[in-house]
């Protein structure tokens, strides 16, 4: 993981060449960081989660590691649910915060930063927020 930066503005950060890499960057509170590398079991409950909702419904679709453009911030979330109408034609990111969101903590992740961000998209549109920690095996 590198270590975080500090970027001036939002539109700075997104014309970073390197943001896409993997793990994804994210944007949030003015600095930069390298999200975690996820773990096998965070990984495989990322995909039986987006499965199991995308099984499950027909106006939403689930869709892992989906960069959100929720200005200051540009978060990544594990998990975006997003109804379908809001999904254009064009390949890039979501514009705005997304109808759902589902974090999976990472147990190098700090519970605040996560907790920041969810804050943040539910201040500006989603309607539901999961904060999922495997090790404590909470919700």
């Amino acid at each position: 993981m590198q270590t975080p930066s500090i970027t001036n503005s939002l539109n700075t950060f997104l014309k970073q060449p390197n943001i896409e890499a993997s793990p994804a960057w994210e944007f949030i509170n003015g600095q930069a960081k390298q999200k975690p590398m996820p773990t096998l079991f965070h990984s495989r409950l990322q995909r039986n989660l987006v499965n199991t909702i995308n099984n499950k419904s027909k106006a939403y679709e689930a869709i892992q590691e989906l960069r959100c453009i929720v200005p200051p911030f540009s978060p990544v979330p594990d998990i975006v649910v997003v109804k379908y109408d809001r999904l254009g034609d064009d390949d890039g990111p979501l514009q705005g915060s997304p109808d759902w969101l589902i974090e999976i903590r990472s147990p190098d992740q700090n519970i605040l930063d996560l907790q920041k961000k969810i804050l943040h998209c539910l201040s500006n549109g989603t309607k539901l927020a999961c904060l999922i920690d495997i090790q404590r095996k909470q919700i």
